[in-house]
């Protein structure tokens, strides 16, 4: 129900990834008249197909604090539906706040040391697709966060993108090691000295994003979000200034015709909507983020990732990867603690002396 454009989308969208994975059923929560106007025009997905009622929805300037406090909204009911192991994976194009509380509640995190979740997503580049993450969960990250997204994002372009053992960058405002906040420069360090089989590269700067120079960028969820924006804003531009130019006179409507198939390849690959759903990694239980804004088919690339996670053993690779991490601080620790006795009783032998 939620999005721009509700059912007219979301179950449309569903019916396109339905024409490709036919084995697929779908379980639609929300106002029954509304979905079964669209599932009329529909008949496959009909067959293949569920329909939950509420005729609550959280809209999509609802406070996550009084999404939560309400039970039985088409949101919280698809959750639910994950949990209780009815549903696989949940996809919603609704409110981002809603959707991160809601599933943090109901299905909480795959582990006790993880607090929140990170949004991934995917990026198209040079080379096809990168991973980068935290795009919008989580403000502010140290560095223990930003390892784990690491860990995760390498789990989710592994399942997703099929990279055995993906390339991993920390995305700064420069490559040198003494630049940066501590919090970048501190995971850095670990990440370069680290034991967990990750391929780390080093940092990356904004124009590595795009130039596919890692396959996972890893940073907090405020710099994410707005590299996410920007580059959304500014593949929008690039098609709007094309379209302006081409409509400049009858030679450039004429070019515009000889390059038709050169430029429909083009806006394809920049197409927001072509790498549309962002995994809520970290929870015990598959949610995939659509952009509200989202049309049918962007939305059932959103459906895909879902299908392709689920289809995975990435929750298993998370759980994996974030205990052998623990295990690695808790050596960690002990070596240190270790070495501050050691120390001191050097010192307290010196004082007898």
């Amino acid at each position: 129900m939620g999005g721009d454009h509700g059912p007219a989308v979301t179950v449309c969208g569903a019916a396109l990834l339905l024409d490709e994975h036919p084995a697929v059923f779908f379980q639609l929560h929300g106002d029954e008249v509304r979905i079964n106007a669209e599932l009329a025009k529909l008949p496959k997905l009909k067959a293949r197909s569920v329909v939950i009622h509420t005729d609550q929805c959280v809209a999509m300037d609802e406070k996550p604090a009084q999404a939560i406090r309400r039970r039985n909204t088409s949101l919280s009911n698809a959750i639910h539906a994950v949990k209780s192991g009815e549903a696989r994976a949940v996809i919603s194009a609704g409110n981002t706040g809603a959707l991160m509380a809601l599933s943090k509640m109901i299905l909480k995190m795959m582990t006790d040391d993880l607090e929140r979740p990170a949004i991934g997503c995917s990026w198209p580049n040079k080379t096809g697709f990168g991973t980068v993450l935290d795009v919008g969960a989580n403000v502010t990250s140290d560095a223990r966060q930003l390892i784990e997204f690491a860990l995760m994002g390498a789990a989710f372009h592994r399942a997703v993108h099929g990279v055995k053992k993906p390339s991993i960058g920390l995305l700064n405002v420069g490559s040198e090691d003494v630049k940066g906040h501590e919090e970048v420069r501190e995971a850095h360090k670990l990440l370069r000295e680290n034991t967990l089989g990750l391929n780390y590269y080093g940092f990356v700067e904004g124009t590595d994003l795009c130039a596919g120079t890692v396959d996972v960028t890893v940073t907090d969820g405020f710099t994410g979000n707005v590299a996410l924006k920007t580059a959304e804003g500014t593949a929008r531009f690039i098609k709007d200034l094309l379209k302006d130019a081409f409509k400049s006179g009858p030679m450039a409507m004429l070019g515009a015709v000889l390059a038709g198939s050169a430029l429909k390849a083009m806006a394809k690959r920049i197409d927001p909507g072509a790498s549309n759903g962002g995994p809520l990694l970290g929870l015990k239980g598959i949610v995939i983020k659509s952009h509200g804004g989202a049309d049918a088919r962007a939305f059932s690339n959103a459906i895909r990732v879902g299908l392709s996670l689920a289809a995975s053993g990435y929750e298993r690779d998370i759980v994996d990867s974030l205990a052998q991490f623990s295990q690695s601080l808790t050596v960690e620790a002990s070596l240190a603690a270790g070495l501050k006795e050691t120390s001191a009783a050097i010192a307290a032998g010196d004082k007898v002396n």
